[in-house]
């Protein structure tokens, strides 16, 4: 049997904070080689790091007058991701950017050559700032990456995570748990009614249900059921099979999922109603995907109301990316969240 991910455990958010002067450094490399020396990191890949963080935090000074922030994340893999999101003009011309030597501000520019050559993986997405048109944000998000192992069960490429709790605290309501099967994709997204342990405990021990029923009708009358004795949750039940192209999406209570497809982006909203209480009967959403596309679920506390304008170019990145992004922006502050995407290339 595959093994079923589980973001309680397998997607941690280890530290998080602005950037608004030097000392965001300070902290940032005493966190970094705390947890370096937790994980066990290799000398030379600890140092690499403490580079990337560094090259990170004086773009967001430089370049957006530090109106950003820098994140640690742990995700699976395990994989280690550095993340730089900031509020400023974005970046007017990215490949010209990333060439050693060139820099906006007359510096010797080889700031983002180098965060490419001493990650495992890196990715940037920028969204420049125009004048009258109205956008969510403008800035530019950095994505460093550094994989500490390997799990032949898990789809780096094709899955991004998202799961933050309320105020950071040690309890997460918001639960996402996945399993790759084959040729095919399935995960169970959930959000737990109200917050703090109790909507921990509500979500918990469910990861049995991915690997022992076949249709997501099943799947969803089984975890309604296990349920009825917690305060309940609302969840959404997706399935992608990437060889036919084709995905499935079933689900209850207030969340929301979106297909990114032709370039376009549809919203896909569910059945009112609470699993494990009470709930209106539903049926998948089932379609069919071109070359590329992008799925996305979210619980609600992540706004629902952006579209491709919001977020320019945004999908055709890497899902880890995408997933970061929104959950950043689009984030509420007074609910957990989690968002959960899924490429289809």
């Amino acid at each position: 049997m595959t093994k079923v991910f589980d973001s309680a455990t397998d997607c941690k958010l280890l530290f998080s904070g602005t950037t608004k002067n030097e000392s965001a450094l300070i902290l940032l490399r005493s966190k970094l080689a705390a947890i370096s020396h937790r994980l066990g990191i290799p000398e030379l890949k600890r140092e690499n790091m403490l580079l990337v963080a560094s090259e990170l935090v004086q773009n967001n000074i430089k370049h957006a007058g530090g109106s950003g922030m820098i994140q640690v994340w742990m995700q699976p893999g395990p994989t280690l991701d550095i993340l730089a999101l900031d509020y400023g003009p974005g970046i007017a011309d990215l490949a010209r950017a990333e060439e050693d030597g060139y820099s906006s501000l007359k510096t010797f520019g080889k700031g983002l050559g180098a965060i490419r050559r001493l990650s495992d993986e890196s990715y940037i997405y920028t969204q420049p700032e125009h004048f009258g048109q109205v956008k969510k944000w403008n800035g530019t998000v950095f994505l460093a990456r550094f994989i500490l192992g390997s799990h032949k069960d898990f789809m780096p490429k094709k899955v991004g995570l998202f799961s933050r709790s309320l105020s950071d605290k040690r309890y997460n309501g918001d639960r996402i748990y996945w399993q790759k099967n084959g040729t095919s994709l399935r995960w169970l997204h959930l959000d737990g009614l109200g917050h703090g342990e109790e909507a921990l405990n509500a979500t918990a021990n469910l990861a049995i249900h991915l690997a022992h029923n076949d249709k997501l009708e099943t799947l969803l009358r089984n975890v309604d059921r296990q349920l009825i004795k917690t305060r309940g949750a609302v969840g959404i039940i997706g399935e992608i099979n990437f060889v036919q192209r084709e995905v499935q999406l079933l689900g209850v209570g207030d969340m929301h999922a979106h297909i990114y497809d032709h370039d376009q982006m549809q919203l896909i909203a569910f059945a009112p109603g609470i699993l494990g209480k009470e709930h209106r009967s539903t049926s998948p959403h089932h379609s069919t995907l071109g070359k590329r596309a992008v799925v996305v679920t979210a619980s609600d506390g992540i706004r629902r109301n952006w579209d491709t304008q919001n977020f320019t170019g945004l999908f055709s990145h890497h899902p880890q990316l995408i997933a970061y992004t929104l959950g950043n922006i689009m984030g509420r502050i007074s609910d957990d969240q989690s968002i959960f995407v899924s490429l289809i290339a």
